[in-house]
C-alpha cells in the first residue's frame, strides 16, 4: 500500500526508510556488567531486516545507582563498553537502518537489592510499587553529578556509532520524576514551576550540545498519568515547548508511571498469573495466598481504557505547540490507525513496542500487504516476565519452569 507512513522520511537529519519506529523496549540482553550480548545484536539485525524505519534501543543505564530493576539492563556508564556497541551499530547500519540509544536513570524506580547502592530521587517520596527504599533527596552536588553522567553517556553513544540518543523522560524514571509534581516536591531551582522542574533536562542538553553540537538528542515524555499532582496534557504541552527551546530534535509522546500499573502498556486483562510468578513483590508469597490474590488483583487494578491510540489526543496537542518532530507510541498495532495518525492527524512518526516483539518483520508485512494488524494479543506477559528473563513474546502463556 502506498502511504506517507511507508515512504522515506527525515528525523533530526537522520534518513529513515519509513515513519514506523521500533520504540524503546527493555531487552534484558546484557551480561552481569551491562555489556550487550550477541543476542541483542541478532535482535537488532532482525528488526532492521524486518523494515523498522529506525530502532530505539531499550534503555541503557548512565550510572550504577540508576540501574533498572528489570533483568540485565544494558549500561553505557564506562568507556570500555563502546566497542561492543560499535559492533552492533555497524552491523545494523549495513541494512540502512538508524539506531537511536535511549539512556536513562531509574531514580526511585529501582531497588537497592538490585544496585547495591542507595536510591536517589528529586524528593524523598516513597514509590508505591518500589516501596522497599525511601529514596534520598538529591542535593546540588548529586544533581550536577547526574547531569555529568547523562552528558558522558551521550558522548559514549556518539562514539559507539549511534545516530542519536533519546533521553528517557517518561514512565516515572529519574527525569520523569523531576518533571512531575507528584514526585518532585522541591522549592529550589530544580522544582516548583514547570520551567524549574525541566531545568535538569535543559542542562543535560546544553552541556551535551556544547560538546557535540550536531548530534541529535530526542526525548520521550509521559504526557499524562493517573497520579495525584502528576503529569497532565496541559502541562505536557508546556514541557514540549521547553523541549524545543532547549535544542532537542524530537519528542516521543507516551504516558504513565510504574505506580499506575499497566497504564503505559495496556491490555484486556491483568496478567495476574505472570505477576505472581515473576514480580518481586508477589513471587515469594505462599501458594494459597497467590490463589486468593489473583482475583483480588484483578478487582483492585482496573485496566485503563482505551486500549488503542491512547496517547493520540496528547500527541495532537503537542504537535500543535511545537515545530520539531513528534513521535507517538501507545496502542498502535494496525495500518488503519497508522495511516490516520500520520496522514490525517499529521503526527510525524509512530512507534511500536509489543508488535515488534512478536514480529520483528511487521513493517515489511504491513508494506507488502501481508497483514494489516499485529498478531500481539496485548497480554503483557513480555513486560511482567521481563523482570527475570530476556525479552520474548509469551502469547499469554507462562513459560515452563527452568
Amino acid at each position: 500500500m502506498d502511504s506517507t507512513a511507508f515512504q522515506p522520511a527525515n528525523l533530526a537529519g537522520i534518513q529513515l526508510k519509513n515513519r514506523i519506529l521500533r520504540s524503546a523496549t527493555h531487552e534484558g540482553m546484557a551480561d552481569e556488567n551491562g555489556f550487550p550480548l550477541a543476542t541483542l545484536k541478532k535482535l537488532y539485525i532482525r528488526l532492521a531486516k524486518g523494515g523498522a524505519g529506525a530502532i530505539i534501543t531499550g534503555y541503557s543505564g548512565i550510572q550504577p545507582d540508576g540501574k533498572s530493576p528489570l533483568f540485565r539492563m544494558t549500561m553505557i556508564d564506562r568507556d570500555d563498553v563502546i566497542p561492543f556497541y560499535k559492533d552492533i551499530t555497524d552491523a545494523v547500519h549495513e541494512f540502512n537502518t538508524p539506531v537511536i540509544m535511549q539512556i536513562a536513570h531509574a531514580g526511585r524506580q529501582t531497588r537497592t537489592k538490585i544496585t547495591g547502592l542507595p536510591t536517589y530521587a528529586p524528593s524523598a517520596v516513597r514509590d508505591k510499587f518500589y516501596s522497599e527504599d525511601m529514596p534520598r533527596e538529591l542535593d546540588e552536588t548529586k544533581i550536577n553529578s547526574l547531569i555529568n553522567h547523562f552528558v558522558a553517556a551521550i558522548v559514549r553513544a556518539h562514539k559507539s556509532g549511534f545516530d542519536a540518543v533519546q533521553l528517557h523522560g517518561a514512565h516515572g524514571y529519574m527525569l520523569s520524576q523531576f518533571l512531575s509534581s507528584h514526585s518532585n516536591l522541591r522549592t529550589d531551582a530544580w522544582g516548583g514551576t514547570t520551567r524549574k522542574k525541566f531545568r535538569i533536562i535543559k542542562e543535560i542538553v546544553k552541556q551535551a550540545k556544547d560538546i557535540l553540537p550536531d548530534f541529535p538528542i530526542l526525548i520521550k515524555i509521559s504526557a499524562h498519568d493517573s497520579q495525584k499532582n502528576g503529569i497532565r496534557v496541559k502541562e505536557a504541552v508546556e514541557i514540549a515547548k521547553l523541549i524545543e527551546e532547549s535544542g532537542c530534535s524530537g519528542i516521543e509522546v507516551s504516558c504513565g508511571v510504574f505506580e499506575d500499573g499497566l497504564y503505559t502498556m495496556r491490555g484486556k486483562k491483568l496478567p495476574a498469573d505472570a505477576a505472581m510468578e515473576y514480580t518481586f513483590k508477589y513471587k515469594t508469597l505462599p501458594g494459597f495466598v497467590k490463589t486468593i490474590a489473583k482475583p483480588v488483583l484483578n478487582l483492585m487494578i482496573k485496566q485503563p481504557k482505551p486500549l488503542l491510540k491512547f496517547n493520540l489526543d496528547a500527541a495532537i496537542q503537542i504537535k500543535k505547540a511545537v515545530s520539531i518532530p513528534v513521535i507517538i507510541v501507545g496502542g498502535i498495532n494496525n495500518t488503519d490507525d497508522i495511516h490516520q495518525i500520520i496522514d490525517k492527524e499529521k503526527i510525524d512518526f509512530v512507534s511500536m513496542s509489543r508488535p515488534f516483539i512478536i514480529q520483528p518483520d511487521i513493517v515489511n508485512k504491513f508494506i507488502q500487504g501481508q497483514q494489516d494488524r499485529s498478531k500481539c494479543i496485548m497480554c503483557n506477559y513480555c513486560s511482567i516476565i521481563g523482570e527475570e528473563k530476556p525479552l520474548k513474546c509469551y502469547y499469554g502463556k507462562l513459560p515452563m519452569s527452568d
